[in-house]
């Protein structure tokens, strides 16, 4: 898949070694590691929900009125966003085999309208199938997450023969790929760092491989590029 990705031109390219055997994990530690994922992704905001809920019961508080809506309606639509997403990202969602790509997008800005990273949707294709949509919205959040303080990440996917060639590339002045994740994407098991970063690397390269693809990672100085393909 090298011929898919430039490197900038500061860096020297380098070829991608041969990917690995991924390394089993067993089904339910995996989906114990995805649910507790998705359950710290969740409760910061509905914790959130509950504190402005209790600014409103405080007869004390009732100049922070204004305040608690305020804090009720942004955690709210940031919730139903994360909601939204991880059910198309990591879930069965609906039955139907191929996404339209507007709706994809859409479940993207979502996630994106409350982090710091911009979004640079450059989606060629009209439509996704199952697997490639799932790694897209995966490969888009591992993009957002590697930029805590701001940059662009660009979601780039298109149609090339018989498969779907996909692709995010984040570049901020520090821009930054836990090992876990890099790990996780070369699925590796977790030696050290946090599950909660790892996992969703891990099930991408499980997701990948599992639909007859291959994914490879690219860290630079201030730029990363994560690389998918799967059959269309």
């Amino acid at each position: 898949m090298t011929d898919e990705l430039t490197p900038a031109s500061t860096e020297p390219p380098a070829p991608s070694p041969a990917p690995a055997p991924p390394v089993p994990i067993a089904p339910a530690e995996l989906a114990a590691a995805l649910a507790a994922r998705m359950c710290h992704d969740f409760i910061s905001p509905a914790s959130a929900i509950v504190s402005g809920l209790d600014l409103l019961d405080d007869p004390t508080a009732q100049d922070m009125r204004d305040d608690a809506m305020g804090l009720i309606n942004t955690s709210a639509r940031k919730l139903i966003a994360m909601l939204a997403f991880s059910r198309v990202a990591f879930g069965a969602s609906a039955s139907a085999d191929t996404f339209d790509s507007r709706d994809l997008e859409a479940l993207t800005k979502g996630v994106f309208a409350h982090v710091r990273a911009e979004l640079d949707w450059a989606v060629e294709a009209p439509s996704l199938n199952k697997p490639a949509a799932r790694a897209l919205l995966n490969m888009a959040q591992i993009g957002a997450s590697a930029l805590p303080t701001g940059g662009v990440a660009s979601i780039t996917a298109s149609l090339r023969d018989d498969r779907v060639a996909m692709m995010v590339e984040a570049k901020g002045p520090r821009v930054r790929l836990r090992q876990e994740v890099v790990a996780g994407l070369k699925g590796e098991p977790l030696d050290e760092g946090l599950a909660g970063h790892w996992v969703q690397a891990y099930y991408l390269n499980a997701l990948v491989r599992a639909a007859g693809g291959a994914i490879d990672v690219m860290v630079g100085e201030e730029r990363i590029a994560v690389r998918a393909h799967v059959p269309g």
